[in-house]
């Protein structure tokens, strides 16, 4: 089989006994961090608009919207959840900028929905196929050279995801593939300037699965050779330097999708060594801003691109202060934490944090390449002559700095405690329950009802 082929046979055969518990469990930590920031991130800027949109464009009512309960077409369900789990930024992530979960739940949600029900054991197989080629489809920093990840390697989750609960067959699930292939896209600038198309990318990626799905099921084909073709993916955005081949070898064996992480604090993947680093500091040195005269924080370039601008506050604080660097070190002298609360407009204008920024200096540092993507040196030097030097090449919640499940339990806690409309405690752990024992549920329909509060 071609390697086309051999995807979509993966997407349409793996079953969810051959899943090993490990995988299993990135699977369910996957959904309960993208849920639980669906939930925080309700009420953040643009979701109001965007369901307002929505909701005036109508059209059949066959899936959910959480939180609100919204009847939607699966396309557009799956859109609105996809924005909501990443308005905070506070999801599952890959290295160097994937962000997988929050496409793939909505769709696949939205899709169990549209096919009238799936088991549990179905959903978790869909789950977990989604995530691993998109995982597979994950490329290098050189090769995105600026595109958004997102945009660009997690079409294929959603996509295999909402093939399988929907029953298309190999060929079909092989054109759904091909199309989301021709809607790879999105960039890095929306980022940098802090705008809301970060959240936006996410919610396009999770429809983008379900239209595919829908549109290769009733017969509408997509370019078959969208990997190894003269135009297909690993020419346009592997750069010509994308082993194929290496996309389906060990399908079922080797999960890359074990390469996931979960943020310890609710910015970019950028800040997270960072941030630990200088809570460490202010807890060993027990430090109060007045103290800290400078903060020199060293981080590899790419890193440097997307957290090392300049602060300034533009049209999304929030944006802004996720993807500052400056910001995350100013917070976390000033709060001793860093949690989704810190990240409110009011909380970032504070004159206190205002007044530290500007002693932060972030530097892009070539060299620190060969120490890993997330590597980071922080040097802090206080007004009465301490100085604080160290350095971490792997941050918290990144593969070999992996968070216990405590800590991943408080960050959905978090998330519940910044909700607006947070679900009852009853209801909470019904969900957690559901979650816990996912391939036994008779229908994952029941995840969906339970995020409508």
């Amino acid at each position: 089989m071609s390697v086309e082929q051999q995807l979509a046979d993966f997407v349409c055969t793996l079953q969810a006994r051959d899943v090993p518990a490990d995988a299993r469990r990135i699977v369910r930590l996957v959904t309960m961090a993208a849920t639980g920031a669906a939930l925080a991130g309700a009420g953040e800027d643009g979701i109001a608009a965007l369901r307002e949109l929505l909701r005036e464009r109508g059209g059949a009512e066959q899936a959910t919207s959480f939180v609100f309960g919204d009847r939607l077409p699966a396309a557009s369900a799956a859109q609105l959840n996809g924005t909501m789990c990443r308005a905070l930024d506070y999801c599952d992530a890959m290295a160097p900028g994937i962000h997988i979960g929050s496409s793939l739940i909505p769709a696949a949600l939205a899709a169990a929905e549209l096919a009238g029900g799936c088991s549990g054991a179905e959903f978790l197989a869909a789950l977990a196929a989604g995530a691993e080629l998109s995982s597979r489809f994950n490329l290098s920093e050189a090769q995105y050279d600026g595109f958004d990840p997102t945009g660009i390697a997690v079409v294929f989750a959603p996509t295999a995801a909402a093939a399988r609960i929907l029953k298309l067959t190999p060929r079909q699930t092989l054109h759904a593939l091909a199309l989301a292939f021709n809607r790879c896209g999105g960039s890095f600038q929306s980022n940098i300037d802090g705008s809301l198309a970060v959240r936006a990318v996410q919610g396009w990626v999770a429809e983008t699965g379900v239209v595919c799905a829908q549109m290769a099921q009733r017969g509408f084909t997509g370019p078959q050779q969208f990997v190894t073709g003269l135009y297909g993916y690993g020419h346009l955005y592997g750069r010509g330097r994308l082993d194929a081949r290496a996309l389906a070898a060990g399908l079922g064996q080797d999960w890359r999708l074990l390469k996931m992480m979960f943020k310890q604090y609710p910015s970019c993947g950028a800040t997270q060594g960072m941030t630990e680093l200088v809570l460490q500091a202010v807890r060993e040195l027990d430090l109060q801003p007045a103290q800290v005269q400078s903060v020199l924080v060293r981080q590899p370039p790419y890193s440097f691109k997307l957290v090392g601008q300049p602060w300034r506050i533009g049209e999304n604080p929030r944006v802004d202060a996720q993807f500052s660097a400056q910001y995350c070190v100013a917070n976390a002298v000033v709060r001793r934490s860093s949690a989704l609360a810190h990240f409110r407009p009011e909380q970032i204008i504070d004159p206190q944090v205002q007044q530290l920024i500007p002693r932060v200096r972030i530097e892009g540092v070539a060299a620190m390449d060969a120490r890993g993507h997330t590597a980071v040196d922080v040097v802090l030097h206080t007004t009465d002559g301490r100085v604080f030097e160290r350095g971490l090449d792997i941050a918290p919640g990144f593969p070999g700095n992996d968070l216990s499940d405590a800590q991943q339990r408080a960050r959905f806690d978090d998330c519940m405690a910044y909700a607006p409309r947070p679900l009852p405690p009853a209801q909470q752990r019904q969900f957690l329950e559901a979650l816990q024992n996912l391939d036994q549920l008779d229908d994952a329909r029941r995840l969906a009802a339970l995020l409508v509060v």
